[in-house]
């Protein structure tokens, strides 16, 4: 059984990286763009869908694969779909959509010949439908009854090169949403991407080094941090679709839940290392609330605070630690205000932190994401490192700025 894991685009390493650490090996993962693939090479592949969507904390979505075939091999566009048609209705469909359950199709086609989705929608539901007739002794056009009360199966075709893969949603709603965050802030950074910030600005918990995210909206880069330092499991506080898969089913999700909680470690730090701040109160406000229900209240620290006023003096009082990593994801022109005020932002953000030359005040690191090169071009600065991501379809940059240079 293969396990197929999605990813916003620059995700995939940090991606990998989490199923490492659950135990998969190197040799049973194939990574590509925006796609890792799993071959479990076990009977207990159930359990291993489990861990994955409780783990994959920087994934968006979990699949299992039904099948795959070749398209696009005849120069004729009718004879291709009879085609794709006829290599869908032979995959193990009755194995996967147990009888009376609805089954939902959605999908996408890159760099293949067959590209209407719409189409290809209508074509596989049809295989499918035909499928399920012959395996349970039905006739070729008997009706597949479909009662949503029973259960709902979501399919996905992913058509990449003209290579087809049949998928089924093992997750439901995406992996971001860990289940500890409502939707009440503005313009909230996605959790996954806010993990990825963490894991690419190399943060080394319970040390020297503050964690500081001085416009923290409603605490996401903050919380994440923390609960990757608690050894939190990011799917500790939700569902996933698999549990009503009588083939996966709520057992498997029981034990992956016991095993996350046994590798937590929620005692409270003696030092906070932890801090977040907004000049929103009622960011800050649900900031805390968000903390709490992530299950990491006691690691974190949420104050209504200026960002202007955050130079290296204020944050070493603030957290009373030699060194602080600035991690943030500052507003931008075009979401909560014009570009020239997110300029001024950023200009604000390196006068405060950074030397004329770029280099980071004593004491500091910073490290923050803008769509693409907003930072360096409206400050001059170039970053120690850039990491190019992806907010949905929005090319960002993180940089990060690490080098220290003489306090100016």
């Amino acid at each position: 059984m293969r396990i197929i894991i999605t990813t916003l685009f620059g995700l995939e390493a940090p991606t990998r990286d989490d199923l490492l650490a659950v135990g998969f090996q190197k040799h049973q993962l194939d990574v590509k763009d925006g796609v890792i693939t799993l071959d479990t090479g076990s009977d207990n592949w159930a359990l291993d869908v489990a861990r994955v969507n409780m783990w994959a904390r920087h994934a968006e979505r979990v699949f299992f694969e039904i099948g795959g075939f070749k398209t696009g091999s005849s120069e004729n566009f009718t004879e291709d779909g009879a085609a794709f048609f006829e290599s869908c209705r032979k995959l193990p469909w009755n194995d996967f959509i147990p009888k009376g359950w609805a089954f939902i199709v959605n999908g996408f086609s890159r760099k293949s010949k067959l590209d209407g989705i719409k189409m290809l929608q209508k074509l596989t539901k049809k295989a499918i439908a035909r499928s399920l007739a012959a395996s349970r002794g039905l006739g070729s056009d008997a009706v597949i009854e479909e009662d949503e009360r029973l259960g709902t199966i979501s399919i996905q075709f992913a058509l990449v090169n003209n290579y087809c893969r049949m998928l089924i949603d093992t997750t439901g709603e995406g992996l971001h949403k860990r289940g500890y965050r409502p939707l009440t802030h503005e313009a909230p950074i996605r959790e996954t991407l806010a993990a990825g910030m963490v894991t690419y600005a190399r943060y080394s918990p319970f040390g020297k080094e503050a964690l500081v995210d001085p416009m923290c909206g409603s605490g996401t880069i903050v919380i994440e941090a923390a609960q990757m330092a608690a050894g939190i499991a990011p799917g500790r506080f939700r569902h996933f679709d698999y549990e009503s898969l009588p083939y996966i089913g709520k057992k498997a999700y029981r034990t992956a839940l016991e095993e996350a909680i046994d590798n937590e470690d929620l005692t409270a730090p003696d030092d906070c290392y932890f801090f977040g701040s907004d000049i929103d109160s009622r960011a800050v406000r649900s900031a805390i609330a968000n903390a709490k229900a992530a299950g990491v209240a006691d690691f974190c620290r949420f104050d209504i605070r200026d960002a202007s006023t955050v130079t290296p003096e204020t944050l070493a009082s603030y957290t009373g630690l030699e060194r602080q990593l600035v991690i943030t994801n500052p507003p931008y022109g075009g979401r909560l205000m014009t570009p020239e005020e997110a300029e001024d932002i950023y200009r604000m953000i390196a006068r405060n932190l950074l030397t004329r030359s770029g280099q980071c005040k004593k004491g500091i690191r910073l490290s923050l994401i803008t769509p693409d090169n907003m930072f360096e071009d409206a400050t001059g600065l170039r970053a120690d490192k850039r990491v190019k991501l992806y907010n949905g379809s929005k090319v960002c940059h993180l940089c990060n700025f690490y080098k220290l240079g003489l306090k100016r």
